[in-house]
């Protein structure tokens, strides 16, 4: 496989957010986010993101290096908390003016910006106030996303609305194990279907704002298979896939939300007022797909409605990743027939995409051959799923640098270029090296 087989305008990008990357945290006017709340708490041991990658500084040399690596597009999140402090009001005329700076050097060195409005980094001062499992949050949302579209429209033409939608309200307002720390379903559902009416709200208000925009949304995806054939894990696979992979896409595509194969999910109705039905659904232009793992569902009595958990991977003979999540290439190629079968799907980019592993850093070079391998095997499906007539139009890998990795710290590496957190020295691993002169032969 070659990088020249894929079509002349495929877009070949890397992710990054800004909680996980900016640092900076506290300065130049920008106000506490959740996660800056979560991590500087006494309990939680594994680090902060308060300097993390510290791209606040470093942006144009990070940018360089996209530009070097042969890459097209540079996808990044706006940090709410550092345009509006509180969330709502007073604007950080230097944090916007920031991202004017990080879009500006991308443009000038040839490297297309994609930006995503939220990537997890509530601001806090609007948690205060309930967060997602607050209605206000429509207004709150759309007040930002109406400000940065007018803001920087003229310039960022592809907008992604939301980040993992079921990832943020799922760990974070359900499990409790990400900001906000909210368990339980008093949390879960009113603050989803608030996510998921933000999810069209806003791209309707970048199509009203933006001349010609792109807009689309991302969901996160894992492919998942029952332990075995009894029709009791079959079903319990069913019911996982419909949380994981359909909750909030097929809402965006007025089918609703799934209830069909959660039934106890059909509580979410209290939480509708008249007109959320057509609310919900939005005309995206393309979907994003976020694919790290594959998932092995079993019947269980716990969690309650579910009534379904997965195996994990450690207690079968399968490769894992240092977050001991099953690496699974072929689940991306699965994953995007499942997408590509809705009607209402237009366009599908890979939106994120790698492998976290506990690299080391010996005599300067870091020898990543697995991750090399993860990406060789998901490009090949993405080539094959072209040929079989889907629109799959990029792909974008996670990530550029090693940074902090939400609750699991910064042990788990899933860059292509090794950091150093002590001194920010950035050393390109051999991953890194290989996608250079693959892409180089396009």
């Amino acid at each position: 496989m070659k990088s020249k087989q894929f079509p002349k305008h495929f877009k070949w990008g890397v992710t990054i957010s800004s909680y996980q990357n900016e640092g900076a945290y506290n300065t130049h006017g920008k106000g506490p986010s959740i996660w800056d709340t979560f991590t500087n708490r006494p309990a939680f041991k594994k680090g902060t993101g308060n300097t993390a990658t510290d791209f606040y500084t470093n942006y144009k040399a990070d940018i360089d290096q996209v530009k070097a690596l042969h890459l097209d597009c540079f996808r990044f999140s706006l940090s709410w908390s550092r345009i509006f402090p509180q969330g709502t009001g007073e604007i950080n005329p230097e944090g916007v003016a920031f991202y004017h700076d990080v879009i500006n050097y991308a443009l000038d060195v040839g490297i297309e910006p994609w930006v995503t409005l939220y990537h997890w980094d509530l601001p806090q001062a609007l948690q205060d106030l309930g967060g997602w499992t607050n209605r206000d949050i429509l207004t709150w949302f759309e007040t930002y996303v109406d400000f940065c579209t007018k803001t920087y429209g003229l310039k960022v033409k592809t907008w992604i609305i939301l980040n993992e939608p079921m990832s943020f309200i799922g760990l974070g307002y359900f499990m409790g194990m990400h900001a906000p720390r909210k368990k339980g379903l008093k949390n879960f559902l009113p603050a989803a279907h608030n996510a998921a009416l933000c999810q069209s709200l806003g791209g309707r208000i970048v199509r009203q704002n933006v001349e010609h925009a792109n807009i689309g949304t991302t969901f996160s995806c894992s492919y998942v298979r029952p332990l075995n054939r009894r029709v009791m894990h079959k079903n319990a696979a069913q019911r996982i896939d419909a949380l994981l992979n359909r909750f909030f896409i097929e809402p965006s595509l007025g089918l609703g939300y799934p209830t069909a194969a959660i039934p106890g999910l059909n509580r979410i109705e209290k939480y509708y007022q008249p007109g959320d039905e057509d609310l919900l659904a939005f005309d995206f232009d393309f979907i994003g797909v976020q694919y790290y793992f594959k998932i092995v569902a079993k019947f269980s009595l716990l969690p309650p409605i579910l009534f379904a958990a997965e195996v994990p991977a450690e207690k079968r003979d399968v490769k894992t990743n240092a977050m001991n999540l099953e690496i699974y290439p072929k689940g991306l190629y699965k994953m995007l027939e499942q997408f590509n079968q809705y009607s209402g799907v237009k366009d599908i980019y890979i939106t994120e995409s790698g492998q976290c592993f506990e690299d080391e850093l010996i005599d300067g070079k870091i020898q990543d051959k697995a991750r090399i391998n993860y990406f060789k095997k998901t490009f090949k499906y993405t080539l094959k799923a072209i040929e079989n007539k889907m629109p799959i139009k990029g792909y974008f890998i996670w990530t550029l640098i090693d940074n902090f990795e939400w609750a699991e710290g910064t042990k788990p590496r899933f860059g292509i270029i090794y950091n150093d957190f002590k001194t920010q020295k950035r050393t390109l691993k051999k991953s890194g090296l290989w996608l250079k002169s693959f892409l180089r032969k396009r």
